[in-house]
């Protein structure tokens, strides 16, 4: 059997740029990328600590150690600046994977700085 388990978080990142008008998705740091094990173009959740909206979309890289948490097209709409989300992306692992397997969990602090990972 497979299961569906947290392979990657990102936990209270603000909200750098919310555009309405631009072609979709969710522009990410690469530093913050590569900490939390995400590639571009990976479907990711958002979950908004702010405003309790959820949804999901897929990474586009933005330019490392930017900063960058950037809600783009119709997901705009469920975004501000300055509010905190949280990032996850998953994987599919059979049943004897899950007993090693561990998430890598990215705390960041206010400018979404890497504070922690957590593996």
């Amino acid at each position: 059997m497979r299961r569906i388990l947290l392979r990657g978080k990102i936990h209270r990142a603000t909200v750098t740029e919310s555009n309405l008008d631009y072609e979709g998705s969710l522009g990410l740091d690469g530093l913050l990328m590569k900490a939390a094990d995400m590639i571009p173009f990976e479907k990711v959740h958002v979950f908004n600590v702010t405003n309790g909206q959820r949804f999901s979309t897929y990474i586009i890289k933005a330019k490392e150690g930017s900063g960058t948490i950037a809600i783009y097209g119709a997901a705009a709409h469920l975004a501000a600046v300055g509010d905190k989300v949280i990032i996850v992306s998953y994987a599919f692992l059979e049943d004897e994977e899950t007993d090693y397997f561990m998430p890598k969990v990215v705390i960041v602090d206010d400018d979404n700085r890497i504070k922690e990972i957590k593996k």
